[in-house]
C-alpha cells in the first residue's frame, strides 16, 4: 500500500472526499513527528479499525512554552513517511506553520479545571495550543476516531472533555503506552539523554511501580503512596516536577484512594523532562 503524501489542507478534504463517497471510514494519528514504536502502535490500530489513516505531523508552535525547546524539537519527516508507509497508513498530513496558522490566532480552544494542574502548572498555555491545533486537525479531517497514546494522560484527559463539550462527532481511541524492554516509556525526547541519563531513566517506570503495588495492597492514603514512590526519585541527577495520585477522568488530585486513580509524574533527567503514568485499582475489599 503506498502512502500519499500531503501538504495542504485543500488537498486533504479532496482527497478525504472522495474516500468518504466511497464510503470509506477515516482515522486520524495526531503527531508532531520524530516516530518511534509508540506511535506506531497507534497508526497499526488505525490501520486495523479503519479503511483510512491520516497521520499528521506538525511540530505545532503554539504548544511551546519555550522557543528554544520548539526550535531543537526533531524535525525527521522523510524518515516519518517511512514509518507510516510501513504500517500501512494511507496519508501523512505535514503542513507547514503558514498552512496552518496563515494569520495571527485570534480564536482558541480553553478546557478550563484540567489543565490547571499537572503540567498546565509548569508549561502555561500548553494545553489550550494543544487544544487548538487537535480541534483544527479535527475539523480538517473529520475522522471517525482519533487516537491517542495513554502515555498523555492529561492531554487525552483534556481533549476527551473538549470533544465532549464542544459534542465533536468523534470516537476518542485511547492506546496503551508502549515501553522499552527495561519500562522506560518511548518518547520523541528520550533521544535528547545522555547514554549515563538513559541507565537512570527506567528508575521513573519503578516508582510508578512501586505506588501500584502499595495501591493494590490497600494502602488508601495517597500521603503515604507517594512518599515512598518520591523516595525512589530522589537522586543527585533528577528533579521531581511533581509526583500526583489524581482521578482518571478530572485529573483532579485526591487525598483517599477510594476506586482507580492515576498516578501521574513528570521529572527531569538533566536538560530532558520525562512524564509517564500508571492506572492503578486498588484492592476489592
Amino acid at each position: 500500500m503506498s502512502t500519499q503524501l500531503i501538504h495542504t489542507i485543500s488537498e486533504l478534504r479532496e482527497t478525504l472526499s472522495r474516500q468518504r463517497r466511497q464510503g470509506k471510514t477515516i482515522g486520524l494519528v495526531p503527531t508532531m513527528g520524530a516516530l518511534h514504536d509508540g506511535h506506531g502502535k497507534l497508526i497499526e490500530q488505525s490501520a486495523q479499525q479503519a479503511d483510512c489513516t491520516v497521520v499528521s505531523i506538525f511540530v505545532n508552535p503554539i504548544q511551546f512554552n519555550d522557543p528554544l525547546d520548539y526550535d531543537k524539537y526533531p524535525r525527521t519527516l522523510q524518515t516519518d513517511v517511512d514509518c507510516c508507509a510501513s504500517r500501512c497508513a494511507g496519508i501523512v498530513f505535514a503542513p507547514s506553520d503558514e498552512e496552518m496558522y496563515p494569520e495571527p490566532l485570534r480564536a482558541s480552544v480553553v478546557v478550563s479545571e484540567l489543565t490547571e494542574h499537572l503540567c498546565g502548572r509548569f508549561r502555561p498555555g500548553h494545553f489550550r495550543g494543544v487544544a487548538t491545533v487537535v480541534m483544527k486537525l479535527l475539523q480538517i479531517v473529520q475522522p471517525d476516531r482519533v487516537y491517542f497514546g495513554e502515555k498523555d494522560a492529561q492531554q487525552l484527559a483534556v481533549i476527551r472533555r473538549m470533544v465532549r463539550d464542544l459534542n465533536v462527532p468523534v470516537e476518542i481511541v485511547e492506546v496503551s503506552t508502549v515501553r522499552e524492554a527495561d519500562g522506560l516509556a518511548m518518547s520523541s525526547r528520550n533521544q535528547r539523554l545522555t547514554h549515563a541519563e538513559r541507565e537512570i531513566a527506567p528508575v521513573l517506570y519503578r516508582a510508578l511501580l512501586a505506588a501500584r503495588r502499595r495501591v493494590s495492597g490497600g494502602v488508601r492514603d495517597t500521603g503515604e503512596v507517594k512518599r515512598h514512590a518520591e523516595a525512589m526519585l530522589r537522586r543527585p541527577e533528577l528533579r521531581i516536577e511533581y509526583f500526583e495520585i489524581v482521578d482518571p477522568d478530572t485529573m483532579q488530585p485526591v487525598e483517599r484512594i477510594n476506586g482507580p486513580v492515576r498516578v501521574v509524574t513528570a521529572v527531569w533527567l538533566g536538560s530532558t523532562r520525562l512524564i509517564d503514568n500508571l492506572l492503578c485499582e486498588p484492592q476489592r475489599l
